[in-house]
């Protein structure tokens, strides 16, 4: 990590709708050059859900690029062509970084600006529409490789070619493989979640994720978030 991680792609996007919907998207990013980072994500970066995604804890989306070939081959025809960088909606493309190689509060240069690791990506319906499955969302949550989100310390232009450089890890034991394999698998351990809920570097979505576990002895229920509001109504 001493010479960083080069950004090979760096995508924004305006909104769109899903093809025979209503639903507005920004997951349809293209290519960028450069653009201005604030603490709410890329100018000009638009998304359709902003109660779930955007926003200070969630300002840029990263996914790893080297996940697409095993997604391709573990996915039906149709959706398995979706399969290459920019199908999750993320800004930032890396190659040879993924969530077993970033921990929860790592803060890295990038340009001009500094941001920090903030917590997993939670998969939601809205991928089942990009990829013409109706189980996308939890076929990617299973898969305990979601992408993750930053949010910016240091506001800055930012270009494609940068280097991701390390530049602080203050929870070397919370790779976000291990906080995805708590949220998704190991669901009740109460000591890792009580640990969870002290990681002052996490998002409050994540403490408070956590807490809740803790204080109802129960795990949320997911199924609105993977497979849309009709399902639970």
């Amino acid at each position: 990590m001493a010479t960083g991680t080069v950004i090979r792609q760096l995508r924004a996007g305006s909104l769109k709708r899903f093809a025979g919907t209503d639903t507005q998207t920004g997951i349809y990013k293209q290519e960028i050059e450069t653009a201005y980072l604030d603490t709410n994500g890329l100018c000009n970066d638009q998304q359709g859900d902003k109660r779930h995604h955007g926003g200070p804890e969630k300002a840029l989306h990263h996914f790893a690029s080297d996940h697409y070939t095993r997604l391709r081959k573990a996915l039906p025809g149709p959706a398995a062509e979706h399969c290459r960088p920019g199908a999750f909606g993320e800004n930032l493309i890396t190659e040879g970084l993924t969530e077993a190689d970033v921990c929860v509060g790592d803060t890295y240069e990038l340009g001009e600006a500094v941001i920090q690791v903030s917590q997993p990506r939670q998969p939601c319906w809205r991928l089942n529409l990009r990829f013409g499955i109706p189980d996308m969302s939890q076929r990617l949550q299973n898969s305990l490789r979601t992408g993750w989100y930053y949010r910016v310390l240091q506001p800055g232009q930012i270009s494609k070619d940068d280097r991701l450089i390390l530049k602080e890890r203050p929870n070397e034991d919370w790779p976000l493989s291990r906080v995805l394999s708590v949220l998704y698998e190991n669901t009740m351990n109460q000591e890792a979640l009580t640990l969870m809920a002290a990681l002052n570097e996490a998002s409050p979505n994540l403490r408070q994720l956590a807490q809740q576990r803790l204080d109802t002895k129960k795990v949320e229920n997911w199924q609105g978030r993977l497979f849309g509001p009709a399902s639970i109504a």
